[in-house]
């Protein structure tokens, strides 16, 4: 896969000037190359060291994508490559070398905007899935336009929602995250508001007066950067409020939170599938659950159960193990084929369905793959 990221720097009125990346990968929906999330995250590096930036803003020109994701196809064709060698007897590149090298610096890049010390809005327009959510959901300012759809998939293609899902999922109301996660829904730009998933509805005509408005601040006289950047972006927000598409979720709310409480994932899935409504967004969300991976259902009904306490860097050493494994594992090269290779849409999963997943399977998923000391991103948090 080609992508790259494209970097330039706007002058301000005070000569500060503003870091712009704009994602680059169009015939892919911008799914996340390795080399992008290296260049992505030397940039920002670069970036929050240089006094003379005041902020950074990250987009992508292309209006029917922000970021659908990582580049799971590099990762299948990595994986089938090394069943080659294998099979043939010959020694070759290490799967689990590639997947633990590209969810480490997935991984790290995510951390690093989560922890950015300043402003960084994100224009998240169009799709905004998966990897996408990864680089999203940290950012101090996070902009949806009347188009955008959210959403953490990953249960059509046997992964689960990495990308510190497991932090970032536990932050919304009881029952919700679970819900997204099992289900794949997406969430329009109006719910996302709402969830808090973003803090801006702009319109997708807005964007170069953001960048104008945010050139025209004096940061040298600002004070505050953050509440500069609330300024400008509030200012244009009132404008798109006719636009805000109708909810999809919040007229489900007490339902889905209700569903989402049970003595286990298979009470919980029946529930979900029980929820009485008619529309096309609910149905997809139940459609979703009942021929996604039963793996990817029983690793997320962990996070969300189990690991709601884990700091965001503890969060992120945990993803990577599972996230590796998942890939020995052959659920995730499996729903990837079905989904994104031949597109023949039917993945044969390992179990037939979540009642059937072996409990020991994701215990193993989850167990430690590095000592403390060893673990790639033991530095997370330790600044």
């Amino acid at each position: 896969m080609t992508g790259t990221i494209k970097f330039n720097e706007l002058e301000c009125a005070d000569g500060s000037r503003i870091g712009v990346a704009a994602l680059e990968n169009p015939a892919a929906l911008n799914a996340l190359a390795l080399p992008m999330l290296k260049q992505l995250s030397i940039q920002l590096a670069d970036w929050e060291n240089d006094s003379n930036i005041a902020c950074v803003f990250l987009h992508s020109e292309h209006s029917k994508a922000f970021c659908a994701g990582g580049d799971v196809r590099a990762m299948y064709h990595a994986m089938i490559e090394a069943d080659a060698h294998k099979q043939a007897g010959e020694s070759g590149a290490s799967p689990e070398a590639f997947l633990t090298e590209y969810f480490s610096v997935e991984y790290r890049c995510d951390y690093q905007i989560h922890q950015y010390k300043k402003p960084l809005i994100v224009w998240g327009e169009g799709i905004v899935m998966g990897g996408g959510i990864g680089l999203y959901m940290g950012a101090s300012h996070r902009v949806v336009t009347p188009t955008s759809l959210l959403a953490m998939p990953e249960v059509t293609i046997g992964l689960y929602p990495d990308v510190g899902g497991t932090w970032f999922l536990n932050q919304l109301p009881p029952g919700i995250g679970l819900f997204l996660g099992l289900t794949g829904a997406r969430v329009n730009a109006s719910d996302a508001l709402d969830l808090k998933m973003a803090d801006y509805i702009l319109l997708s005509e807005h964007k170069q007066a953001v960048l104008s408005g945010l050139q025209a601040i004096d940061w040298q006289q600002a004070g505050e950067s953050d509440q500069a950047v609330t300024a400008c972006l509030s200012q244009l927000a009132e404008a798109a409020k006719p636009a805000w598409p109708p909810s999809q979720m919040i007229p489900y709310f007490p339902q889905i939170q209700a569903a989402s409480v049970g003595r286990d994932l298979n009470e919980i899935c029946q529930q979900i599938q029980a929820i009485d409504g008619l529309g096309t967004w609910l149905e997809t969300a139940k459609s979703t659950l009942k021929q996604g991976s039963p793996v990817t259902a029983h690793i997320c009904y962990r996070q969300m159960t189990e690991y709601k306490a884990l700091s965001l860097a503890d969060c992120f050493r945990l993803e990577l193990g599972v996230s590796v494994r998942c890939g020995m594992l052959g659920e995730f090269q499996e729903g990837v084929r079905a989904r994104l290779i031949d597109k023949c849409g039917e993945p044969k999963w390992i179990f037939p369905n979540v009642s059937a997943v072996d409990s020991s399977v994701i215990d193993d998923l989850f167990a430690p793959m590095w000592s403390e000391d060893d673990h790639p991103l033991r530095d997370l948090g330790k600044e």
